[in-house]
């Protein structure tokens, strides 16, 4: 399924390095260096690359001082997000400490001249905020979702009941409702072990004298029958 692309800047005094996500929001692929003119024409081109990409959604590296506070060079990212803004993208931001020392480092490992490195050093730095960003945001979807499930099968345990048969054996039953019928509460469960889905049983839930609950199962057909045809008008209303 395509995601909404995401374009991601390294925003220089100078140059602009730029970035987009894959259609899947997986990966950072390069784009280009832009060198900056002014505002209007920056944002101009900004806009028209969001445009070519389908996309209103702009990712600024924020680069924060090493020890997480912010100094002069975050506030001019954030000026140039703003113009971004006032042109009708939405900008978010994402913590690119050491990013461009990164990036250079990555190219000259890669063999690259000087001229080179500086033409494509800010490119490199965007896809590696982006790419992070993407990362971040892919653990956090996979912990909120593993989260989900755990509160899903913690809601699916406290349905599940264990009685012991006749033999003594446990036998695991899925509560399906629970009502009361002429002052009396009765619990209609499923067998999880049963196949069968209309295999529902009911069993009635009683006080004995030292105040615990007690559970026995209903017999008499009569009863069952009544029982059976209250849980179906509760069900119908």
């Amino acid at each position: 399924m395509e995601k909404k692309r995401i374009i991601g800047l390294d925003v220089g005094d100078r140059r602009v390095g730029i970035a987009v996500s894959d259609p899947l929001g997986l990966t950072a692929q390069p784009v280009e260096t832009y060198t900056r003119v002014g505002y209007g024409p920056d944002t101009k081109h900004i806009r028209a690359l969001a445009d070519q990409y389908g996309t209103d959604q702009i990712l600024c590296g924020l680069p924060r001082n090493m020890d997480g506070t912010e100094g002069f060079q975050v506030d001019k990212v954030r000026e140039f997000a703003g113009k971004l803004q006032e042109a009708g993208l939405s900008v978010q931001y994402y913590d690119e400490r050491m990013t461009t020392i990164q990036a250079e480092s990555l190219l000259l490992e890669g063999g690259l001249h000087r001229d080179e490195r500086k033409r494509k050093v800010d490119m490199v730095a965007a896809v590696m905020i982006l790419q992070s960003f993407l990362d971040a945001e892919a653990q956090k979807k996979k912990a909120e979702q593993a989260a989900e499930k755990d509160a899903d099968e913690a809601e699916d345990d406290e349905d599940i009941w264990t009685f012991d048969d006749e033999d003594g054996s446990p036998v695991k039953l899925h509560l399906v409702y629970e009502l009361r019928y002429e002052g009396i509460r009765y619990l209609l469960f499923n067998d999880m072990n049963d196949p069968d889905p209309d295999a529902d049983f009911i069993v009635m839930a009683e006080r004995s004298e030292d105040g615990e609950t007690v559970y026995e199962s209903v017999d008499d057909e009569k009863l069952l029958e009544r029982i059976y045809e209250q849980y179906i008008r509760n069900s119908d209303q």
